[in-house]
């Protein structure tokens, strides 16, 4: 669609009203007025120039303590597709985000309806800078930026390919082999195994990232003791 609110709205409320949702849809704007990101942040991009699209998923097979193995499938997707065009320094910053060297090139919002236990449907939304140069903040970059390529790159085919690799790490997931990606989501994790300073209830902190449990909280060893945090709890300072 040419233009719309937020497609993680509207996707939810297609599912709201059952009519016509299935796995795999997909919904795309040009032009994003009110999406959202991790912790209400609110997600800019200029008009038809970057990736702005929410994806719906039944991941029935996963129990709502297991909504992080969503995260870090999807993670890798945009991570494997991206890879194809960026050699070097590109990694996931927990939970969601995706960047290269300290610049950010996208995010993932994603928000699941429960039915008992288990995971009803799940709304990807992802974001990503492909072809938008300027930037009205100074730790934000795209692929454009990153390759230093003189044509913009085709939203359609990019798409496609990001769906693909999505695709291919959920069903990863499904088939039972989530432990192969968690180790490979660890291996690319922004900061890891690095002291940078965070920030916790306003104050700041030298840590260590070493790794998530099972829930998917980040830990964080600092002064030598390691403390896991939920994703309203602590931040990055970069």
């Amino acid at each position: 669609m040419p233009v719309c609110h937020s497609t993680n709205d509207i996707a939810a409320e297609i599912i709201q009203s059952g009519n016509n949702v299935f796995e795999g849809m997909v919904i795309i704007t040009d032009n994003q007025t009110a999406g959202r990101g991790q912790r209400g942040n609110v997600w800019e991009a200029s008009v038809g120039e970057n990736l702005t699209f929410s994806l719906i998923l039944k991941p029935n097979f996963l129990k709502a303590s297991e909504q992080f193995k969503l995260n870090v499938a999807v993670s890798l997707g945009v991570l494997d597709c991206l890879s194809e065009y960026i050699d070097d320094d590109l990694k996931v910053k927990w939970s969601n985000d995706i960047y290269f060297q300290n610049q950010k090139m996208g995010g993932i919002l994603i928000e699941n309806t429960l039915q008992g236990y288990q995971i009803g449907f799940s709304v990807i939304g992802i974001g990503l800078n492909i072809n938008q140069t300027q930037f009205p903040i100074p730790n934000a970059t795209s692929l454009r930026n990153v390759t230093t390529n003189p044509l913009k790159y085709d939203l359609s085919d990019l798409l496609s390919e990001l769906l693909a690799c999505v695709e291919k790490n959920y069903l990863a997931v499904k088939n039972g082999d989530y432990e192969v990606l968690k180790e490979r989501y660890l291996s690319n994790l922004f900061r890891i195994n690095e002291f940078h300073h965070f920030r916790k209830n306003g104050q700041l902190f030298l840590g260590k990232i070493v790794g998530i449990d099972e829930s998917g909280q980040l830990g964080i060893e600092s002064d030598g003791l390691v403390e896991y945090y939920g994703f309203q709890e602590v931040a990055f300072v970069i």
